[in-house]
């Protein structure tokens, strides 16, 4: 889905140059500013490693600020186009989970600096800096859930008196529970410490155990038939 103008946080000049090299800025930025954090990110390393000039990177974003909103908003395009995907799919509502948690845990192995940067980017410190983005990605992730248990319900796969609402918001924060553990230092820990020290060793344990759990929950409960005492 294209950004809407009010998204975008970089100046036009930065859609001329040839993707690689807004690829190579972007994964620096990234990398930079989830190692350092927003207020320690140094502007002339990023602009060192990305291999350009200080003066090109102003061409292109007008302050730091905006370099690392465009950087998170790249982000939420990536999850943007898997949730449509999943979401917009007739597979049973589990498969569909099944598929998200397994991205999830791909993409946070794949590419942590992310994972790392949008936990950097929602804590109280940065509360202010993209307040709009944040809206955005909750939104996105909360209408595709919401959805997905919607028609959950309507296909008889999802109990019926439970809210979609409350619902997607506790199945999204399991997901992202598990988007940090396998990406952040702190919920690593955390994450050895219930689950064992090998427990990034035993991906399928890990997958069947959450998608039983989500299952548990959400599954219309089957009660044996009522048999009169004789």
């Amino acid at each position: 889905m294209a950004l809407q103008q009010s998204d975008v946080f970089h100046k036009s000049t930065f859609d001329k140059i040839s993707p690689d090299k807004r690829n190579k800025i972007m994964n620096v930025a990234v990398q930079e500013f989830a190692a350092c954090g927003f207020e320690n990110a140094n502007i002339n390393t990023i602009a060192k490693k990305a291999g350009v000039s200080v003066g090109s990177l102003y061409k292109y974003f007008d302050t730091k600020a905006d370099l690392f909103l465009t950087c998170i908003n790249y982000g939420i395009e990536s999850l943007e186009d898997l949730l449509s995907d999943v979401v917009a799919s007739d597979e049973d509502i589990m498969l569909k989970f099944e598929k998200i948690l397994r991205e999830a845990m791909r993409f946070s192995r794949q590419s942590g600096e992310m994972i790392r940067l949008y936990n950097e980017f929602t804590t109280e410190s940065n509360a202010e800096l993209g307040k709009r983005l944040v809206e955005k990605m909750e939104a996105l992730t909360a209408r595709a859930y919401r959805n997905a248990i919607i028609q959950g319900q309507f296909e008889g796969e999802v109990r019926a008196d439970i809210d979609p609402g409350m619902a997607a918001f506790l199945v999204d924060n399991l997901l992202m529970n598990v988007q940090f553990s396998y990406a952040c230092a702190y919920y690593k820990e955390r994450f050895r410490y219930y689950a064992g020290e090998d427990i990034f060793e035993k991906d399928s344990f890990v997958i069947e155990n959450i998608l039983r759990f989500i299952k548990a929950a959400l599954k219309p409960q089957k009660y044996p038939e009522r048999k009169d005492i004789l």
